[in-house]
C-alpha cells in the first residue's frame, strides 16, 4: 500500500532527530533534546501501542538503592562509579519533582526500608553515610530504626534501615504526564510501528518501517533490554522482574518501600494493598529473558516472602494482579550512553533504576547531539 501525499508530508515526513523507544528514557530525552533545542523536530517511534518494557510494567518506586545493594556495587565496580550511579538517581528524583506536582504522579516520599538479618552490612554503616554525605547532604543517610518492625507488622526481619529518600509513584501516571509534556513542547510519535531497518548514511540515518521510510540527521536508541535486537553483541542482559498485588487488606500496618536480599526483593503498598516483586536471583538464568510470561516458582517464592516476612499474621490472602517487566542489566550497574556513530546515541542498560536515572540520562544524551553537532 502506498502512503498519501498527506501521510509523507505529515506522519512520515523527515526530522532532525528520531528517538526509538517511549518509555522513561526515550521521553526524558525527547524533553532534554527539544528545551535544549527548541528549533529541532523531534520524533519518537515506539513498537507497540503504549510504552511497555519496564516503564509501565514496574514496582512504582523512585529508587535510590538499599544500603546492602550500594556495599555490593562498591565492591563490584568501585565506589567511585557507584557514587557517580547514586548521584544520578539522586539528581534524577529531584528533577522529577521539580518537573511535577506529588499529586500528578501519586508521589510520596514515604522513605525507603531495607530488611537486614545479619550484622555485616552494619559495619559499614558509617563508611558509606560518610562516602554518600556530599550527594545527599545528610548525616545519615542510612540509620538502624528496629522499633519500626513491629510498628510495619514485618516478620523475620533483625534488623531495618532507613533512608528518606526514597518514594513510590504512580509509573504510568509519570509516563502519562511525561507524554502530555512532551506533546506540549511540539514532538512528535509513532505507535505500533516497528523498526525493521536502519542504515547510517553520509548526511542521514534511514529508518526503514512496514509503512514508510523516514529520514534523520540523529538517532538514538532508547530501546534499554530490547536493545540487543539492534546490536547482539552488546554487554546486556534482560533481567525479567515479576509482580504481585494483594487485595485490599484491612488496617495494613505496612507504610514505604522496602528492599531485601541486595534489592533482588522489593514491596512497597499501594493504598491498602501490597505490591511485591523480584526474588530473580532464585532463578537468574529463566529470568533472562524478554518473554513477560509470569511463572508458578517464582510467584509461589513471592507468595512465601509475602506470607512470612510481609504478613505473616494475615491468612487467606487472595492475588488480584500479577504481571512482569523486562529490566536490562550487565557486568556492571552503570548505564551506556555513548555515541555509537557519527549520526547515532545509545541510551540503555539501566539496571531496574529507569525512574530515578532516565532524567538525567536524557540531558547526556542532549549534551552527545551536541557534541556531534560541533564536530
Amino acid at each position: 500500500m502506498e502512503n498519501s501525499i498527506w501521510e509523507i508530508e505529515t506522519f512520515y515526513r523527515n526530522r532532525d532527530i528520531i528517538i526509538i523507544g517511549s518509555g522513561f528514557t526515550g521521553l526524558w530525552s525527547a524533553i532534554s533534546i527539544k528545551e535544549k533545542y527548541p528549533e529541532k523536530s523531534v520524533l519518537i517511534i515506539e513498537k507497540e501501542s503504549i510504552p511497555t518494557g519496564a516503564s509501565t510494567r514496574n514496582a512504582g518506586f523512585s529508587c535510590f538503592g538499599s544500603l546492602t545493594e550500594l556495599i555490593a556495587d562498591s565492591e563490584k565496580m568501585g565506589w567511585e562509579k557507584t557514587l557517580n550511579l547514586v548521584k544520578l538517581r539522586f539528581d534524577g528524583l529531584q528533577k522529577i519533582r521539580n518537573y511535577f506536582k506529588p499529586e500528578e504522579i501519586d508521589y510520596e516520599e514515604v522513605g525507603g526500608f531495607e530488611i537486614l538479618n545479619n550484622e555485616k552490612p552494619l559495619q559499614k554503616i558509617d563508611e558509606v553515610n560518610k562516602k554518600l554525605k556530599p550527594i545527599t547532604g545528610l548525616e545519615k543517610t542510612y540509620s538502624v530504626q528496629n522499633q519500626k518492625i513491629a510498628e510495619f507488622g514485618l516478620g523475620n526481619a533483625q534488623f531495618l534501615i532507613e533512608n528518606p529518600l526514597e518514594g513510590s509513584l504512580h509509573s504510568a501516571k509519570l509516563l502519562n504526564i511525561l507524554l502530555k509534556k512532551a506533546q506540549n513542547l511540539g514532538i512528535e510519535f509513532l505507535f505500533g510501528t516497528e523498526i525493521l531497518k536502519v542504515v547510517e548514511k553520509e548526511f542521514e540515518v534511514l529508518i526503514k518501517t512496514k509503512n514508510a521510510e523516514i529520514s534523520t540527521e540523529k538517532l538514538v536508541y532508547s530501546t534499554n533490554a530490547f536493545t540487543k535486537n539492534f546490536f547482539p553483541n552488546l554487554d546486556l542482559v534482560p533481567a525479567r522482574g515479576q509482580v504481585l498485588v494483594t487485595e485490599p487488606i484491612e488496617n495494613l500496618k505496612l507504610k514505604g518501600t522496602f528492599h531485601f536480599d541486595e534489592g533482588y526483593c522489593y514491596f512497597r503498598n499501594l493504598g491498602n494493598r501490597v505490591l511485591l516483586g523480584g526474588a530473580r536471583n532464585k532463578a537468574f538464568t529463566e529470568e533472562e529473558t524478554t518473554d513477560f510470561s509470569t511463572t508458578e516458582f517464582l510467584q509461589n517464592e513471592l507468595e512465601n516472602f509475602l506470607k512470612t516476612v510481609i504478613i505473616p499474621e494475615e491468612k487467606n490472602i487472595k492475588i488480584t494482579h500479577r504481571w512482569s517487566g523486562i529490566m536490562a542489566m550487565g557486568k556492571e550497574k552503570s548505564p551506556i550512553v555513548e555515541k555509537i556513530s557519527q549520526r547515532q546515541i545509545l541510551a540503555a542498560r539501566l539496571s531496574g533504576m529507569g525512574v530515578a536515572l532516565a532524567p538525567k540520562i536524557g540531558e547526556m544524551v542532549a549534551d552527545l547531539l551536541e557534541a556531534r553537532s560541533s564536530e
